[in-house]
């Protein structure tokens, strides 16, 4: 039989992170060795943009160990700290004279083990909860006798030569008046003129003036 290997770190993985290797290297370089609280805090005030996905790796390295085989995450320290390089995006842009200059997005792959000091042996992953199956509810007495009661027949439709038949004795309307017959109907008022300050004005005979009066009136 095939010895059983002793688990002695607890591991977490990011792949694929839109960061250069070098510069997440730079950062997994300060929180190896260390632990875990310390870890911490020096990634919440590094001023890298690649802390803020290494920070997400250790945070996930120790939900693991917590969550998968119930250890306290304040007690374990940064076994290894590692960063790979991955595939690189190439993208281009247009420079002077036709040229073309090349642009390389690079990614890489974040690893963290955690371990407990003096690198003890991690206890076996915690045996997961068996499903909850509940169930079914079981169909009560009155649904059931409703179910097989027969369904009450429906009358039977009426025939076109029926429909036809009874719309003929129905009586038929008298025909209403047009708009047009019953405005001859009513007799024309006759409409009263508006006066106008023009018509009044050549109504009124004007004054006559003379030699004499203007004469005088000079």
């Amino acid at each position: 039989m095939a010895a059983v290997e002793e688990r002695t770190s607890v591991r977490a993985e990011a792949r694929y992170v839109r960061t250069a290797p070098r510069k997440a290297q730079l950062v997994a370089e300060q929180i190896r060795g260390r632990s875990v609280p310390e870890a911490r805090t020096i990634l919440a005030f590094m001023t890298r943009d690649a802390a803020r996905d290494v920070e997400r790796v250790l945070y996930s390295a120790v939900a693991n160990a917590e969550a998968n085989h119930g250890l306290d995450g304040d007690e374990l320290y940064v076994l290894t700290a590692t960063v790979g390089s991955g595939p690189t995006l190439k993208r281009w842009r247009a420079r002077a004279r036709g040229r073309v200059a090349r642009i390389k997005k690079r990614t890489c792959h974040i690893t963290i083990a955690l371990a407990l000091p003096e690198e003890q042996v991690i206890p076996a992953p915690l045996p997961k909860p068996a499903p909850v199956v509940t169930p079914a509810p079981e169909p009560e007495a009155e649904a059931v006798e409703e179910e097989e009661a027969p369904k009450p027949k429906r009358a039977p439709r009426k025939k076109a030569s029926e429909t036809a038949e009874t719309a003929e004795e129905k009586p038929k309307r008298a025909p209403a008046k047009k708009k047009a017959d019953a405005a001859e109907d009513k007799p024309k008022k006759p409409r009263a003129k508006k006066a106008t300050p023009k018509a009044d004005a050549a109504e009124k005979p004007k004054p006559k003036t003379t030699r004499k009066k203007k004469a005088e009136d000079s």
